[in-house]
C-alpha cells in the first residue's frame, strides 16, 4: 500500500508552498499548521486512492467512474479511530497509514481539512463531516471527542425510527454538497443501524485560463466499447503544461491561483485507459510529472462533460484491498461501541466540466450495524482518459475519474 508514496507530492515544485506555521483563518474558519500535514499520511492516502480506483475499474468492466478519494479516506479514517485489534490493523494497512502513528495521521487531517478549504480564495472547497447515532447508544466519549476535534464533525443523537430521520440526514448531505447530492439513505432506517459516519466534499473552481466558448465544436469521441459518439470539444492553443512518456500524454490545467489543478492523462495509440489504470504506480506517475513542461503551441481539446457515479457500494473493493474484518461480525470497533461492524460504505460523486471550470461534489456514508513531423503537439481527448483534481502543494487527490462513455 506504500507503493505510490510520492505519487502526487512532487507536483509542480515551481509552485510557492505556504510556509507559515499557524495560519489565522479568520471569518470563523479553523486555523491550521501546514507543518503538521505529514507527507507519509498524504502518500498513504494517494496509495489508497490508486488501489481503490483499480478495484472499482475491475468491478465495473467498462464505462465511466468518478470518486472522491479524499471523501472516502476521510470517512473511513474517522471510523478507524474507533477500531481495535485486527480490524484496526487491516484498516491502518489498507488506508495507507502503516508507516505512521495514529497521532500523526490525526494531526494531518486536523490541519489538512482547513488547509484545503482555504488553499485558494478563488476556489470553493467545502469539506464537512458528521456522525449520527441511535438514541440511547453508549458511544465512546473519547471517540466522539476525537471526531469533533480532528474532523470538525458535527455529532447528533437521533431516533432513527422517526419517519423523517433519513430525510434529515439526506438534507445535511444536500446542504454540504450545495444541492449536488440530495439522497444517500433510503427510509425507513433499519432497526439494527447504530450509526452513520458521513463525509461530504464540494468543489468549484474556475480555470486559470478559461476556454473560449466560441472555439468549442462538435466532434467524434470513440468510447471504450468502440462506439463513436458526438461530444462538445473545448479547444485552445497556447501556453499549457504538457508532458509525455513512451505510452501516455499528460496535461495540467490549473484552477485559480494554481494550487489546485486537473490532470488529464491520455493513452497513446496501442494503449487504452484500462492499461493506464493498471500500470499506474509511483515510478510511472513520477515519470509523467517529470516530463511536464510549459509549451507555447499545444493544440488542446477537452470534452465538455457531466458525470454522475453512484450511489456505489464500496464494500467489495475495500475488502479486496485488505479491509475485511471491518465488514463482519468479528469486527472490533470497541472504541465506538461493542458489537458493531461496518455494513456498507456508500459513495456518490458528480462533476461538471465546462469552458469556465469544474464543479464537483461527493459524499461517503459509513453505515454501522449491530452484529448479527514536427507535427504540432496535440492533446485531444477524443477517447477514454483518466482525470484527477489534485492539491498541488501537499498532493491530495480530491477527485479521480475515468471518462470513457458519453452520457
Amino acid at each position: 500500500m506504500g507503493k505510490y508514496l510520492k505519487a502526487i507530492l512532487s507536483t509542480l515544485l515551481a509552485l510557492a508552498v505556504l510556509t507559515s506555521c499557524a495560519v489565522p483563518a479568520g471569518d470563523g474558519k479553523r486555523d491550521y499548521d501546514e507543518n503538521e500535514i505529514d507527507g507519509q499520511v498524504v502518500g498513504g492516502m494517494t496509495s489508497f486512492a490508486f488501489e481503490l480506483f483499480k478495484e472499482l475499474n475491475r468491478e465495473e468492466g467498462g464505462g465511466n467512474i468518478f470518486i472522491s478519494p479524499l471523501s472516502v479516506s476521510t470517512a473511513l479514517t474517522m471510523t478507524y479511530n474507533g477500531a481495535g485489534g485486527q480490524t484496526r490493523d487491516e484498516m491502518k494497512e489498507s488506508l495507507g497509514y502503516s508507516e505512521v502513528s495514529d497521532e500523526k495521521t490525526n494531526a494531518s487531517f486536523e490541519n489538512l481539512i482547513p488547509y484545503l478549504m482555504q488553499a485558494d480564495e478563488t476556489v470553493e472547497i467545502d469539506i464537512s463531516n458528521s456522525i449520527w447515532y441511535r438514541t440511547g447508544e453508549p458511544i465512546g466519549p473519547a471517540f466522539l471527542e476525537k471526531s469533533e476535534k480532528v474532523f470538525d464533525a458535527s455529532v447528533e443523537e437521533m431516533d432513527f425510527q422517526k419517519p423523517d430521520s433519513a430525510d434529515i440526514i439526506n438534507g445535511w448531505i444536500s446542504d454540504s454538497t450545495n444541492g449536488k447530492i440530495d439522497k444517500m439513505i433510503d427510509p425507513p432506517i433499519p432497526s439494527d443501524v447504530v450509526m452513520y459516519l458521513i463525509n461530504a466534499v464540494y468543489f468549484k473552481g474556475e480555470w486559470t485560463n478559461a476556454f473560449d466558448e466560441e472555439r468549442t465544436y462538435d466532434t467524434d469521441f470513440t468510447e471504450e466499447s468502440g462506439a463513436v459518439k458526438t461530444v462538445r470539444m473545448m479547444s485552445g492553443k497556447g501556453k499549457t503544461d504538457f508532458g509525455e512518456t513512451g505510452d501516455f500524454k499528460i496535461v495540467r490545467l490549473p484552477y485559480g491561483n494554481g494550487k489546485l489543478s486537473m490532470y488529464l492523462v491520455l493513452p497513446k495509440g496501442g494503449k487504452n485507459v484500462n492499461d493506464l489504470i493498471e500500470a499506474m504506480d509511483e515510478d510511472l506517475w513520477e515519470e509523467m510529472k517529470a516530463s511536464i513542461f510549459e509549451t507555447d503551441d499545444l493544440i488542446l481539446g477537452v470534452p465538455r462533460f457531466e458525470m454522475e457515479y453512484g450511489i456505489k457500494n464500496l464494500n467489495k473493493a475495500l475488502m479486496s484491498i485488505g479491509m475485511e474484518k471491518a465488514f463482519g461480525a468479528q469486527a472490533d470497533f470497541s472504541g465506538i461501541r461493542d458489537g458493531i461492524f461496518i455494513s456498507r460504505v456508500l459513495h456518490k460523486a458528480v462533476i461538471e466540466v465546462n469552458e469556465k471550470g469544474s464543479e464537483a461534489a461527493a459524499a461517503t456514508v459509513v453505515e454501522m450495524l449491530e452484529s448479527a513531423a514536427m507535427e504540432p503537439v496535440t492533446f485531444v481527448a477524443d477517447r477514454p482518459f483518466l482525470f484527477m483534481i489534485a492539491d498541488d502543494v501537499h498532493g491530495n487527490i480530491l477527485f479521480m475519474g475515468k471518462y470513457a462513455q458519453v452520457e
